[in-house]
Formats: C-alpha cells, sequence, structure tokens
C-alpha cells in the first residue's frame, strides 16, 4: 500500500514553518522541506531559512543541500526528497511536507512528467525576465539548444513562448520535450494529504513587510555581500542570486539603486510571489484550508489542524488495512 504524507502549504508569510515544528513532535514527524530557495548553502536570511534552534527541534530534511552558483532541477528535487521520505518512512516515523514551492508538491504526489501540468510562475517570471533584456530572445534559444536541440531546431528564437514553454517542461521534469509522449497525470508512490494555512491578503502583507525589515536587521545585506565574496553572481540564466531579496541588494550594493529602493522592490516581489503561490494552490483540489480568521488565536488554528491530520492519517491507515485484509 502507498503511504500517506501530510503537506503543509500556503503563501509566504502565512506561518507554515513555526506551525510544522509546533506540530511535528504530535505527528511523531519529521520535516522535508517544499522550498525551492532554503535547498541553497550560505542562504539564509533571505529565505527565511528556519533558524538553528528551530532545525534542533525537529528533524528537517532537503535544506542546505546545494551550492547557490546550481541550478536545481524539480527532478532533481524530487529524486532526492524521494530518498529522505524512504528514509523517515522507514524508521517508523511520518512525513510532513512544508513549503510553498507548488512544483515541489506536485513532484512528490504525482508518478509522471510535470511538463504538461503547468509551470511555476516562479520560473516562469525568471525565463520573461531574461526574454526582455537586450538579447534575451537569442539567449532563451541558446538555453534550449543547450538541452533540447531537436525542439530548438524547429522554434525560432522570435517564438519567445514555445521556446519558454519547452525550457520549463526541461526543467520541470528534467526530459526534453521532444522526449517527452502524451503522458496522464497518476498519482505517485505516495498518497498526499494537503492542508493550507490562509489569511487575509491585507494582513498577509503585512507579514510580509515586517519580515523583509526583520531580514535586513539581521543582515541580509552583508549575507548578500558575503555570496559576491565567494563569486556567487546572478546569471541571465538564473539561478539563487536572482531569488526575490538577492538581486534587489546586489543592485543596491553595486550603486545601481539605494538600499531603501531595494526594501520597496523585496517587499513588492515578495508580496507578487504571495499572490501566485495563493492562485496555485487554491487551484489544487486537495488542499484543505484553515483560515486564522475563523479561529480566535494562531494556537486554537493548530489545535484544530493537528486535530484533522491525526483523523486523516487514522482514516488513511484504516482504509489501507481493509485493503490489504481484502488482498
Amino acid at each position: 500500500m502507498k503511504p500517506t504524507l501530510l503537506a503543509l502549504v500556503g503563501p509566504t508569510g502565512s506561518g507554515k514553518t513555526e506551525t510544522a515544528i509546533r506540530l511535528a513532535p504530535a505527528l511523531n514527524a519529521e520535516i522535508v522541506s517544499m522550498d525551492s530557495m532554503q535547498i541553497y548553502r550560505g542562504m539564509d536570511i533571505g529565505t527565511a531559512k528556519p533558524s538553528a534552534q528551530q532545525l534542533a527541534a525537529v528533524p528537517h530534511h532537503m535544506i542546505d543541500i546545494a551550492e547557490p552558483d546550481e541550478l536545481f532541477t524539480v527532478s532533481a528535487y524530487r529524486e532526492h526528497a524521494m530518498r529522505e521520505i524512504d528514509g523517515i518512512l522507514s524508521r517508523g516515523r511520518h512525513v510532513l511536507l512544508v513549503g510553498g514551492t507548488g512544483l515541489y508538491l506536485q513532484a512528490l504526489s504525482y508518478d509522471m512528467t510535470l511538463g504538461d501540468n503547468g509551470a511555476d510562475t516562479t520560473l516562469r517570471d525568471r525565463l520573461h525576465e531574461i526574454a526582455q533584456s537586450e538579447g534575451g530572445e537569442n539567449t532563451l534559444h541558446a538555453m534550449l539548444a543547450k538541452v533540447d536541440p531537436r525542439t530548438a531546431e524547429k522554434l525560432h528564437p522570435h517564438d519567445v513562448r514555445r521556446v519558454i514553454r519547452a525550457l520549463e517542461i526541461y526543467e520541470t521534469s528534467g526530459r526534453a520535450k521532444s522526449e517527452q509522449k502524451n503522458e496522464t497525470r497518476r498519482e505517485g508512490p505516495y498518497h498526499v494529504l494537503v492542508y493550507g494555512l490562509s489569511l487575509p491578503r491585507e494582513q498577509m502583507y503585512a507579514r510580509i513587510n515586517e519580515r523583509v525589515d526583520e531580514m535586513m536587521r539581521d543582515g541580509l545585506v552583508d549575507e548578500v555581500r558575503g555570496l559576491l565574496a565567494r563569486g556567487i553572481e546572478p546569471r541571465r540564466e538564473g539561478g539563487a542570486m536572482q531569488a526575490i531579496g538577492y538581486k534587489e541588494i546586489v543592485s543596491a550594493l553595486r550603486g545601481e539603486i539605494t538600499t531603501e529602493r531595494a526594501v520597496e522592490l523585496i517587499k513588492q516581489g515578495s508580496r507578487r510571489y504571495a499572490k501566485r503561490q495563493w492562485t496555485w494552490f487554491r487551484h489544487d483540489a486537495r488542499t484543505q484550508w484553515l483560515d486564522y480568521t475563523d479561529f480566535p488565536s494562531a494556537d486554537m488554528l493548530r489545535e484544530a489542524l493537528l486535530a484533522r491530520m491525526l483523523r486523516d492519517l487514522a482514516e488513511a491507515e484504516e482504509t489501507q488495512g481493509r485493503s490489504a485484509s481484502a488482498s
């Protein structure tokens, strides 16, 4: 029978990390991160990575597994995360997936290639930024030619939409578009129960703005300066330094914009990203939403979420037991 995993999702600033750390011990669970930026070593402040104390409180996986100058595909994430998940399950513990990267959730939910099922809006935005830069159309076409020469031969550099789509397919599935057939989406090796945290947009944006201010107080500028000193540079084809919070500070350090303007842009970009995350997870019919406004306190929301997760796990295990007996 397929193991049942729990997934806690929601937009940035919705309290996923704190909630997961509070719930994991009661669930006998270890946390597997689904954050596309927290995989990078040395990028702690700008990615809102769990603190050393939080990491020590509950075992975490898929954090600090790649260098900032690596391009880490969704297929690479899936392969690595599945090894961690299987290890957790072998220890008789539950898995709590936590994060806001929708494609990572899809990668662990379905036994399929991901290219025909949409693209992470963060990835798409990055590719469009390249397209809009000087010589960007040729840059994108050259990127495609490296990973999928057969498709690149069929597409003109000016056909930006199809070039971007082919690149999305490669980055999300690890396979070239020309290699893929029409494949249906099937549940993968795990049965995933999905829960989402939500709050009114005004409150979410206020949290995001405060978190950016806190990042600045905690030393985001020094973190970026240290990455640049290591030779980690923003790249036109993407990479960790193109992430929100890092590219803006790089511009400020190079004198292209003021620090104050960089902070404004980080807040603006983070709010837009949260909105895109919200839209992504709202389209996932599996998600059971819990809104902070429906509870007198955050603690009571967590209590309700824990009760629901324990109930759903018990029901899933009972169903699996009946199926095993029948077979």
